[in-house]
């Protein structure tokens, strides 16, 4: 069963959903997504298939659908076990037995000015404690730093504030916590009806430095998998005990650093990676991760790192500069954009007068060789703009 809802609904998706007959929750973003279509199911029936069976298999391809859970689906235990993962406060408390020493601190946003950041271990993190897609995310690393960061913050809050329903971005309350340092990744995971976890994917999160912890590129590889998988499976074991996860979908957020410890940075419920970047499977492994979760079915990893050794896949999500107002846009280069990658599988486009962000770029790459990706991570992006 899915909730389809904006922003995106990719087109390999909507083949899955016809190709499985998937139930799909009858909404107007639904319908605006699949058109006339078998699959979707009026909103009582489906709240009570849902509670029928018990412990059903849910997938929401946003964030966006939660909102819907907690409204029709309140008497269950899901909008709850939501909110554990997509509450950053409540996350951490999760976390405890896990890292004791951990330091946090919810903030309301009004008296951000109010902190004495000079008491804070230093560098620290500060984002929405309900937050999606790195939007008001920032790295302080000294004094000096607060009141420009504050400023920056409330200058992104006065234009994300509505982008996006409050069960995916409330800016009310924000979370300041200790920077985990190392490398980054992220997991499409789903625990089973015995709550075992099964992963789906690896995703090693690229950053052109420290200091700049936007959404951009993500990349995945036979190595990258043969390196972690054992790791990141048993730490979503911990993690899974601890929040009692059965039938249950989640995108995991972590950094390791050079010692092998592995920090928990954030996790996603209901969903694979965001927006269409959990198409990213399909382009890098040939796993459909959605019949995947919905029908049990679990990655033999030997023989799909066998398959694709020597390669890279990656995927580029090409954000309009913050200082690019998106009326100014004409249009965009796409030829251009694509003829940057020199093994190009897949380029979605995004309306980028409602979205910040005017493509998603799916391409793969033989192993050592990704200086592409390197130049794609410096860039503002600007040249693939017409301005004017």
């Amino acid at each position: 069963m899915i909730l389809l809802d904006k922003p995106y609904v990719s087109e390999y998706l909507k083949w899955r959903i016809a190709m499985h007959g998937i139930p799909v929750l009858d909404t107007p973003e639904a319908r605006a997504a699949l058109g006339p279509s078998p699959y979707l199911v009026p909103a009582e029936r489906f709240a009570a298939m849902v509670r029928e069976s018990g412990m059903p298999r849910l997938y929401a391809n946003s964030e966006n659908a939660i909102g819907w859970i907690a409204e029709h689906l309140a008497d269950t235990d899901l909008p709850d076990r939501i909110d554990r993962f997509k509450n950053k406060v409540r996350f951490r408390e999760l976390l405890r037995p896990l890292y004791p020493e951990y330091g946090f601190l919810a903030v309301e946003f009004d008296r951000l000015d109010e902190v004495d950041v000079s008491a804070l271990s230093k560098p620290f993190i500060i984002k929405p404690a309900v937050g999606f897609f790195s939007l008001g995310v920032h790295k302080v690393d000294s004094d000096d730093q607060w009141p420009q960061t504050v400023a920056a913050i409330r200058a992104e809050v006065d234009g994300i504030r509505t982008q996006y329903p409050r069960q995916v971005l409330a800016v009310e309350t924000f979370i300041i916590e200790e920077n985990i340092p190392g490398a980054e990744y992220a997991v499409d995971v789903y625990w089973d009806d015995a709550g075992q976890p099964v992963i789906l994917n690896i995703l090693h999160h690229l950053f052109p430095d420290e200091h700049h912890l936007n959404d951009r590129v993500y990349v995945t590889s036979p190595d990258i998998v043969r390196e972690h998988l054992s790791g990141f499976t048993a730490l979503m074991g911990q993690l899974g005990h601890l929040a009692g996860l059965r039938n249950f979908p989640a995108h995991i957020e972590l950094r390791l650093d050079d010692d092998g410890r592995i920090g928990l940075i954030e996790a996603n419920p209901m969903r694979f990676a965001g927006w269409c970047v959990a198409d990213m499977t399909w382009h890098a492994w040939g796993i459909d991760p959605y019949s995947a979760y919905l029908r049990d079915e679990r990655p033999d990893w030997d023989a799909l790192c066998a398959r694709r050794e020597g390669t890279v896949t990656s995927v580029t999500i090409a954000d309009v500069a913050a200082d690019v107002v998106s009326s100014e846009i004409r249009d965009v280069d796409y030829d251009a954009f694509t003829r940057h990658f020199s093994q190009p599988l897949e380029l979605r486009r995004i309306d980028w007068t409602e979205y910040p962000v005017f493509a998603f770029m799916f391409a793969r790459h033989i192993k050592g060789q990704q200086a592409e990706l390197d130049s794609i991570l410096h860039s503002d992006l600007k040249e693939y703009l017409r301005l004017g």
